[in-house]
């Protein structure tokens, strides 16, 4: 495996996204959100209204951010940002969530709530499918709707989609995981988000660390149908062996238990995709536990993840940036309240792509990556 430093594209994306995600950041861990909004427990919702001089000019514009959980980082760093943007754009703002990965009835009733509070827009991660029939019904009723991280399937239930590329990120995490075994034997384990649902953040990144690693998918659209053993092309190729899919919901002890039903089967596993870096965490504990190593890869880049690679406990992640996919959001829906144009989706794609970079301290000649210092600038959350 030939070591390169980092490419000048992903420096320019470390120094563009730095700018942005630093200000961001700034702004949501600086002084509260005044009386624009008011933060929810799980599984609840709440807002009030006030209005600043430096408001955006207007009426104020209601918008109801409604996230899977209230406990994950990367859903809690979504949610500050839209606090601290919500006064600059005027906007009364409620934060409202499921009470953990999975609840689709927790995050119907909140939209049902942004209905009938007469909101302007909604801005929401989609837990599955099974909030689509509401989110129709709050487009009839004329709100903007956006979906955040998560699009939907299909992807015209909502307006739009601010995204992270979730295939590409896994083909990231997949092409490098393939260098690292350099011609070995690939015994995996996919440590997926659910086994019950159909989720696009799911399939796409477990289908995409797969194409990533050089392994055929059937339906791309479907973890666990693929050939259980064959050949990998990633990297110097070689054989692989799929041990298991468990899903792990996307905690730290779901990746745990994920982790352990997965080694009773085959403890030889040394490839460890991980959905998330909290499951990610979960996963080496287990590893630890057994007395076992593997090399373990993740989705996400907030400070958390982007130091388990600094120590060594995730060899890579893709890092995505929530904070620009909340305050995007925000701004497109206040924006279009007021009459201006609607946002359009990226270039050959479905949704509005916010960006993901490869976070490794082990670069891998030809493929973009920044190291972990850089991530730690530019990650989101503590």
């Amino acid at each position: 495996m030939k070591i390169v430093r980092t490419s000048s594209a992903a420096r320019r994306l470390v120094a563009a996204t730095g700018v942005a995600a630093l200000a961001l950041t700034m702004a949501a861990c600086g002084g509260s959100s005044g009386d624009s909004t008011t933060s929810a427990s799980a599984g609840g919702s709440a807002s009030s209204g006030g209005s600043t001089a430096s408001a955006a000019s207007g009426e104020k514009v209601g918008v109801t951010l409604i996230t899977k959980d209230s406990t994950n980082p990367f859903f809690v760093a979504m949610q500050n940002g839209a606090k601290a943007d919500a006064e600059k754009n005027n906007v009364s703002l409620t934060v409202a969530s499921g009470k953990q990965e999975g609840d689709d009835a927790g995050q119907i009733t909140a939209i049902e709530d942004a209905v009938a509070r007469g909101d302007k827009g909604i801005l929401i991660t989609p837990m599955s499918d099974g909030v689509n029939a509401a989110i129709k019904s709050a487009r009839d009723a004329g709100l903007y709707v956006i979906a955040l991280d998560t699009p939907p399937d299909p992807a015209d239930t909502v307006d739009i989609t601010f995204a992270t590329d979730n295939r590409l990120a896994g083909q990231l995490i997949g092409k490098w995981a393939s260098a690292q075994l350099d011609g070995q034997k690939a015994t995996i384990a996919l440590l997926d988000l659910f086994n019950d649902k159909i989720v696009s953040v799911d399939y796409n990144r477990d289908q995409g660390f797969l194409e990533g690693m050089g392994i055929d998918v059937k339906d791309g659209k479907k973890n666990g149908d693929e050939d259980a053993t064959g050949k990998y092309t990633g990297g110097k190729g070689g054989d692989y062996e799929i041990i298991c899919n468990e899903p792990s919901n996307g905690a730290e002890d779901g990746g745990r238990t994920a982790m352990e039903n997965c080694l009773s089967k085959n403890d030889g596993i040394n490839v460890v995709y991980t959905i998330n870096e909290p499951a990610a965490v979960g996963a080496n504990a287990a590893l630890q536990a057994a007395g076992k190593k593997a090399i373990i890869v993740s989705v996400d880049g907030g400070c958390a993840g982007v130091k388990s690679v600094t120590d060594g406990v995730i060899g890579a992640t893709a890092q995505q940036y929530p904070l620009k996919m909340a305050t995007m959001g925000m701004e497109a829906i206040a924006t279009i309240a007021r009459g201006g144009e609607k946002p359009k989706t990226s270039d050959g794609l479905d949704f509005f792509n916010t960006g993901v970079a490869l976070v490794t301290d082990k670069p891998v000649d030809g493929l973009e990556s920044i190291t972990s210092a850089e991530g730690a600038k530019i990650c989101w959350g503590n």
